[in-house]
């Protein structure tokens, strides 16, 4: 209350915004599964996916096909989106982020429905997630990792311990 007042000359002056803003959802289409876990738990019902089965040939002779999930359609309709964040949260394969960019106004609301080119747009206007805190505890599975790699190491080091320099041909006879 003891400042002054400042007006934000909006179009011409960018604001500055903080770094994590939650402007617009960015979908990084190469990671969806199309699992529809984001479809499912979205309060507004304003996320669209259609999608269709395809036949993947074995990977090795012998193999079984397999199917998978091929991705049609992904849209989301701003017009119902209240910014929750839940589809974000609950895609367990990292396919939407929040974008900072927040200047996506319609003159019609049929067309704040956008669609996954949309999406796939704005997906590089995303920020790199904050670096990790050096001093935090390793994750348990590289942990795990390295102690498997660590004592495999030390078995290689000692079975090269016990077999001894070897003299290799043509060298010393």
């Amino acid at each position: 209350m003891t400042k002054r007042t400042v007006t934000q000359q909006y179009p011409d002056v960018q604001p500055d915004l903080p770094p994590r803003t939650r402007g617009v959802i960015g979908l990084f289409e190469e990671n969806c599964t199309v699992c529809m876990l984001c479809a499912r738990e979205c309060p507004d019902w304003c996320i669209y996916i259609d999608s269709h089965k395809e036949t993947v040939p074995p990977a090795a002779p012998g193999g079984r096909e397999r199917s998978r999930n091929v991705l049609d359609r992904f849209a989301i309709d701003f017009a119902l989106c209240m910014y929750c964040g839940i589809c974000i949260e609950v895609c367990p394969f990292d396919a939407l982020f929040w974008s900072p960019e927040f200047e996506y106004a319609e003159t019609d609301i049929h067309e704040l429905t956008h669609e996954r080119d949309k999406l796939r747009e704005w997906m590089w206007t995303v920020p790199e997630p904050p670096a990790l805190d050096p001093a935090a505890e390793e994750p348990k599975e590289i942990a795990a990792a390295r102690k498997a790699a660590d004592k495999l190491a030390a078995q290689q080091q000692a079975e090269a311990a016990e077999q001894g320099p070897q003299e290799t041909p043509g060298e010393g006879t």
